[in-house]
């Protein structure tokens, strides 16, 4: 019978020591809420530095900028286009600390971060489009790299109000670099623009004593010595496009592969049978949970009602490993 709270189980495997129990991938964040608008609701918006995001009910309610619509064109002119937002300097951070925190669950890990949008990556696209914003990467780097420093800068001020207010167990960031087949960007581009940012963003969470989850969909496995480096103690959502055996014979327990699971593949099929979606749960943990450094996290876009069987096969085999 487990002792571990779902809270210590998990920080057992952040410290990178064998947990009691398989942990699991939840929805544990904390933040300031209402600081930016944002993905978890069913509502389109518009960020702090006006740019429209439409939210797809195909996509769980996820969102992303509208298409063909960008607020900047030229990397050149970013100073004229990208200011401080508002609220900054308008916001109330305690009571939204003590909000956040009188509604949070106490059992749970308190993880979170201060920021004022998604990753630099992501928000370099966000304002110019893929297309633009590569290009801007190749020709105008040290322009990319103001902007984004100026991002950084915001994102360190709210971060240490964050740290002070809230305390967290751990810090959770998250910049999409990268799709399916490979990373979005080259190793050098990336070691010479986005690198310096999430250490830079990192380290006053480390310098406090938190430990780390970074967030980075599709094949990641080039960049994962990085944040290996930077100090982050897990990896979500650490899909099976990388090379999720390689990473875990390479730095073992140094980085926690939470997720491991593939939503997008043949469990979404229409022919696929519940006993094979329970059958997939059981592979993905007999490959990972050996050794400890896992946790897992999985869930079906498209056909939710299937999330059901995979969570109750995983319950059913999460005490088996330890």
């Amino acid at each position: 019978m487990a002792r571990l709270s779902e809270h210590e189980n998990y920080m057992l495997m952040l410290k990178g020591e064998i947990p009691e129990y398989v942990p699991r991938s939840g929805p544990w964040n904390v933040g300031f809420t209402g600081l930016a608008p944002g993905p978890g609701g069913t509502e389109n918006f518009i960020d702090p530095f006006g740019v429209p995001y439409v939210v797809s009910s195909h996509a769980n309610n996820g969102a992303l900028p509208q298409p063909d619509f960008f607020i900047l064109d030229d990397i050149r002119k970013w100073r004229d286009i990208i200011k401080r937002p508002a609220i900054l300097d308008e916001y109330d951070y305690e009571a939204a600390a003590k909000r956040a925190l009188d509604d949070r669950d106490p059992e749970l890990p308190k993880f979170g971060g201060g920021s004022i949008g998604n990753g630099y990556f992501q928000m370099l696209v966000a304002f110019m489009g893929f297309n633009n914003g590569l290009i801007a990467c190749l020709e105008e780097p040290d322009e990319v790299k103001d902007l984004l420093n100026f991002i950084l800068s915001i994102n360190l001020e709210i971060g240490s109000k964050f740290i002070d207010l809230f305390r967290p167990d751990a810090y959770g960031m998250g910049d999409d670099i990268a799709h399916e087949r490979a990373p979005f960007v080259s190793e050098e581009v990336f070691v010479d623009i986005f690198e310096p940012m999430w250490r830079a963003t990192v380290k006053p969470y480390k310098e406090a004593g938190c430990y780390a989850q970074h967030h980075n969909c599709g094949n990641f496995t080039p960049f994962v010595k990085y944040i290996v480096d930077m100090g982050f103690n897990a990896w979500n959502p650490a899909e099976p496009c990388s090379d999720l055996e390689w990473v875990k014979q390479e730095f073992g327990r140094k980085i926690a592969i939470v997720g491991g699971f593939d939503g997008n593949g043949f469990v979404c099929w229409p022919q696929t049978t519940e006993e094979e979606v329970r059958a997939y749960v059981r592979e993905r943990m007999d490959l990972l949970a050996p050794g400890g450094g896992y946790a897992f996290g999985g869930g079906i876009m498209g056909y939710p009602d299937r999330n059901e069987w995979v969570m109750d096969e995983f319950e059913k085999n999460r005490y088996s490993y330890y």
